[in-house]
């Protein structure tokens, strides 16, 4: 199978790049040269796809299936897509959840509205980038072409620091602020299973919108935190605290807390995600205990979180230790 991967060094690219050189595939990545390196073996193009010109290296080649994981203007996905209409035999976009127009239910699937965005508009926030590229993929590409809308990615090479930030405060030992319940059903995907199925449902010439995130409760928040116990080896004490005191205490779910969204809050949905369509298709989802043990090995490996590749900085996620001490505090008073 010829894989070409637009980008290929980040998180879920550079993922996906090593799992087809493990399955034996030629693969081909293209990107503008300046993060990370590649496996031995890989080809590698450089180009700029927003500059003029910047798609030139494309011409002439010929693959099977195209791995793209955008997240800037539409305009550009699209300027992509009509490069490689001829050169390649299907289009994997992968996408997110964060596509879908809110308020969104709690176990919505893939026919849930999405937000309103163009095929050829300029960079906007992350939900209409990643709208406006499903529709600009799907116009040239039309049923050759796979939305892969992911949720919540974690695992090896994790470039945002959710699970790391865990990790790293779980390590460090003492009482840990633990927000409960600590059997709130979390839903997540490992980035390997993610780019096995990539793999998989793009070279079957699977098309069309599939949820790409494990079934609700696939591990609760105290699973999670468990393990992350288990595999650093800490004494750390995890301080369940109900979510009505950290709520009323500013705290909040996903960016303070990561990975923790309390159930009745507004942005639930993204843990309760119908993600059967994608089972159907054979994605599989690893236990979260491998998930943790394998980001924990890699983040000590590492040293920290890496920058993400390609575009600006986020601000970092997780409580500063002054803050979660003065909320421990208060929910021992």
């Amino acid at each position: 199978m010829r894989l070409l991967v637009l980008g290929g060094t980040g998180f879920v690219g550079g993922t996906t790049v090593a799992e087809a050189v493990r399955r034996g595939w030629s693969v081909t990545v293209f990107n503008r040269g300046l993060h990370g390196g590649t496996p031995e073996g890989v080809r590698r193009l450089r180009g700029d796809r927003t500059a003029p010109g910047g798609l030139d290296a494309l011409a002439g080649g010929e693959w099977d299936l195209v791995v793209d994981t955008w997240d800037g203007a539409p305009r550009a996905a699209l300027d992509a897509a009509r490069a490689l209409a001829d050169s390649v035999g299907h289009y994997v976009y992968v996408s997110s959840g964060s596509v879908y127009a809110e308020p969104v239910e709690p176990g919505s699937a893939e026919d849930a509205p999405v937000v309103e965005a163009a095929a050829d508009d300029g960079d906007g926030d992350y939900p209409r980038n990643k709208a406006g590229a499903e529709r600009a993929v799907r116009a040239v590409f039309g049923e050759r072409a796979l939305l892969a809308r992911a949720g919540l990615i974690l695992g090896p090479g994790e470039d945002i620091g959710r699970l790391p930030w865990w990790l790293t405060r779980i390590a460090r030992g003492g009482d840990v602020l633990a927000p409960g319940p600590a059997d709130l059903p979390v839903q997540y995907v490992d980035v390997r299973d993610l780019a096995s199925w990539l793999l998989d449902a793009g070279g079957r010439g699977l098309g069309g919108a599939y949820n790409v995130v494990s079934r609700t409760g696939h591990a609760t928040m105290g699973g999670v935190l468990d393990a992350c116990v288990a595999a650093t080896g800490s004494t750390a004490r995890l301080c369940w605290t109900p979510p009505e005191p950290l709520l009323a205490a500013g705290v909040t779910p996903w960016n303070d807390l990561p990975i923790w969204i309390p159930l009745g809050h507004e942005y639930r949905w993204l843990q309760e995600r119908d993600v059967e369509r994608a089972y159907a298709e054979g994605l599989t989802c690893r236990p979260v205990t491998g998930t943790v043990e394998d980001t924990w090995r890699w983040l000590r490996d590492v040293g920290g979180v890496p920058p993400r590749a390609g575009r600006p900085a986020r601000a970092p996620v997780g409580l500063d230790p002054a803050r979660e001490a003065a909320l421990l505090a208060a929910a021992a008073a």
